[in-house]
């Protein structure tokens, strides 16, 4: 391994390997972004002088936010998928049963959540972050079968802000007891809305938020 202008290098795959990565995830957990250098990293990870290719701690940051990402991804998917599989049917508690899984995985990774929704973070992550948010906001109001009217995307955009924004709470909570308190009020709130959708366009009828894939839960924290 050797050190270029602050940057490691290694020989692989494009992807940052899961060694390093984890190693990333416990430094930033200790000293935010902006105090993470990438040879506290590279000790961490134990990295010998066979593996390089140039990365820095911008791009460890970010690909620990895709990997998350896809975890939440996997996890509401798997839920609904299973929901299914059970006889529910019912596009709230099909939501609901994604919700969840989101939530509790925002706790099981907790120290992820409140390291990406801190603020402390590269140049530009904010703007990649809006990217994937609008991209669920997108797909949820076709989702619901809803028309693309400002006052459709607004109902879209606060449904998936309570699941975003509550996740946060969870990572937040002392222990496992409170975060499951915050998880039943968060999906409390969900249920409101859920209960005052605004009318589905002629287009296919009402669909819930993400019930295709369980994917759009959140706001990518």
């Amino acid at each position: 391994m050797t050190l270029r202008s602050g940057a490691v290098e290694w020989i692989g795959p494009v992807e940052a390997p899961h060694g390093l990565l984890e190693a990333a995830r416990r430094v930033f957990a200790e000293r935010g972004f902006s105090g993470s250098r990438l040879s506290d990293t590279v000790r961490r990870a134990d990295w010998g002088d066979s593996d390089c290719r140039p990365i820095r701690m911008d791009d460890l940051f970010v690909a620990l936010w895709a990997e998350h990402q896809a975890a939440h991804d996997a996890a509401t998917s798997r839920a609904v998928a299973q929901a299914r599989q059970l006889g529910v049917s019912d596009p709230g508690q099909l939501f609901e049963s994604g919700a969840r899984a989101y939530l509790e995985g925002a706790w099981q990774r907790r120290d992820l959540v409140l390291l990406f929704s801190s603020g402390d973070a590269p140049h530009g992550f904010a703007a990649i972050e809006r990217r994937r948010f609008c991209q669920w906001i997108r797909r949820n109001v076709q989702a619901f079968g809803l028309a693309d009217r400002p006052e459709d995307r607004l109902y879209v955009q606060a449904l998936t802000l309570v699941v975003g924004q509550g996740s946060c709470e969870v990572a937040a909570a002392g222990n496992f007891r409170q975060a499951g308190t915050v998880i039943d009020a968060v999906l409390g709130y969900a249920r409101v809305l859920l209960a005052d959708k605004p009318r589905a366009a002629n287009h296919g009828g009402c669909r819930y938020v993400g019930l295709r894939s369980g994917r759009g839960l959140g706001t990518g924290s």
